[in-house]
């Protein structure tokens, strides 16, 4: 990336979770410019590649290593930059070296905006652990005692992605962002994720419904045709000089 260049940060549970839930807003930022590194804790070797245990003479390693190969094709295809914490998933344990280790992330990469999970889910307590991971972290990163010397991250707003169960998940989204210009990128990225290939449709389901819904929020008499959408929870207010 350039001193210039407009840049974001996504962080992801699984090896995978990037893919499903902000596939779109990252194919979408990379072409305009942005350079969008995308943090992956774990790559989802223990909950979330049945589909790869069950092919037997199945190991860890070998598990990882094709959930690796899959992201990163997966982020090739988006545009996006990927590195790999490996540090475990079911659970995901975080300990302060992950901490620091994230909050320099942030720190190297200055991000104009964040999108991770959300910060509550019953089903699968690695993605509020994430969450809650990314706010410390950058909250670390904005303070002047952490590692003086260095530029301190200012204050890049943080947008929860669509956890599997919304309704369960206490998210609510405020943002629809139109991913129809770059749907068949992110089609493509989630057709990577062969581990997982039971979620395909669902997750095309899901851009079709938030597609409709974005569509219903711009009017019916705009001109714009919205066939995908992702929908995000912001955490902060938004400081605005208009309300239009």
């Amino acid at each position: 990336m350039t001193s210039a260049q407009p840049t974001a940060l996504v962080v992801s549970a699984h090896s995978a979770d990037f893919v499903w839930r902000a596939g779109g807003a990252i194919a979408q930022h990379a072409a305009q410019g942005y350079a969008v590194h995308v943090v992956c804790l774990s790559y989802g070797e223990r909950g979330e590649s049945a589909k790869l245990w069950r092919k037997g003479d199945m190991t860890e390693a070998k598990v990882k290593a094709a959930r690796r190969e899959e992201a990163l094709a997966a982020a090739g295809i988006l545009g996006a930059t990927v590195e790999f914490f490996d540090i475990g998933d079911y659970p995901l344990r975080l300990d302060q070296d992950v901490l620091f280790r994230l909050a320099d992330v942030f720190r190297q990469v200055q991000p104009a905006f964040v999108l991770t999970h959300s910060l509550h889910d019953p089903y699968n307590y690695d993605h509020p652990r994430a969450a809650h991971l990314a706010q410390e972290a950058r909250i670390i990163a904005q303070a002047e005692g952490y590692r003086p010397g260095e530029p301190i991250l200012g204050a890049p707003p943080v947008y929860c992605f669509e956890p599997h169960q919304p309704e369960q998940c206490d998210w609510k989204p405020d943002t629809f962002l139109d991913i129809t210009a770059v749907w068949e990128r992110k089609l493509a990225a989630i057709q990577c994720m062969a581990g997982q290939e039971h979620l395909w449709e669902y997750y095309t389901r899901v851009a079709l419904q938030r597609g409709v819904q974005a569509k219903r929020n711009v009017g019916i008499t705009s001109t714009r045709n919205i066939l995908y959408a992702e929908g995000f929870q912001s955490l902060f207010p938004r400081v605005a000089e208009a309300l239009a």
